[in-house]
């Protein structure tokens, strides 16, 4: 199937500003994933769905394609969205946050694998095993289950599934019993399209996930597990830690 890559870019950030600008390592930050994402090798492209002129320019400048949408647009799946209407051509839609830039292309290429592979299914995701009992609890780290198929039952910021009796040998158990969320999504693009339009959901409300917007419209999510979390840049810590990673390359 033919697919391709979004990446929705904004310049505004609430706890690390103009993020996506920052070059302390001589790229850009979204230079960085863009080249990370043309990593994955069945997406036909990659393209940026920049809100604002300066964020373009930056893109252009390194030779990537970019596209200015709509800078009102309520969130990252809306623009994703937008750029997915001019893709006609294009059976699969993936969604890679622009913070990503040590995203695995064979993380891209898993999500796209998982929707090729199963017709029924409108969209897909990753996880990766939870082996701390600090980043289970943590809210900020968001959690999934799935059934033996691989498709997601929900997601929650809670600890999912709550053991009734904790023992430590349960963040070692093989197979994993705790798993995160990794926030990369595929998309069948005409339910890309109709979930752009859908009203969000209770559930969703209350999590403030989006993604349970889907499971409660009674859509499947498929989940592929990877053996590492991507890591996203949110704080100057995060990229601070990012470019010593970068340096020691």
């Amino acid at each position: 199937m033919r697919s391709y890559i979004v990446i929705p870019a904004r310049l505004e950030s609430t706890r690390l500003l103009r993020k996506l600008l920052l070059r302390e390592t001589g790229k850009t930050l979204i230079q960085h994933t863009y080249e990370a994402a043309c990593c994955a090798t069945r997406p036909l492209g990659v393209r940026v769905a920049a809100d604002h002129e300066e964020i373009a320019a930056v893109v252009r400048d390194f030779g990537g394609h970019v596209q200015l949408t709509d800078p009102n647009a309520p969130s990252g799946t809306d623009r994703v969205a937008e750029a997915a209407r001019q893709l006609t051509e294009v059976d699969l839609i993936v969604n890679v946050q622009g913070d990503e830039p040590e995203i695995a292309g064979s993380a891209i290429d898993l999500a796209i694998e998982l929707l090729e592979s199963n017709p029924d299914a409108v969209m897909s995701t990753l996880a990766t095993p939870i082996r701390s009992r600090a980043q289970l609890n943590d809210p900020a780290c968001v959690k999934v289950v799935f059934d033996s198929n691989g498709r997601a039952m929900y997601f929650s910021r809670s600890p999912i599934p709550h053991a009734r009796r904790w023992d430590d040998a349960l963040l070692t158990d093989e197979p994993p019993h705790f798993f995160q969320h990794v926030g990369l999504y595929a998309y069948r693009r005409e339910f890309l399209l109709e979930l752009a339009e859908m009203q969000p959901s209770p559930l969703e409300q209350v999590e403030g996930l989006e993604q349970l917007r889907v499971l409660q419209a009674g859509h499947q999510i498929l989940v592929g597990v990877i053996d590492e979390p991507t890591i996203g840049i949110d704080t100057p810590e995060d990229y601070r830690a990012f470019v010593s990673r970068a340096s020691s390359c």
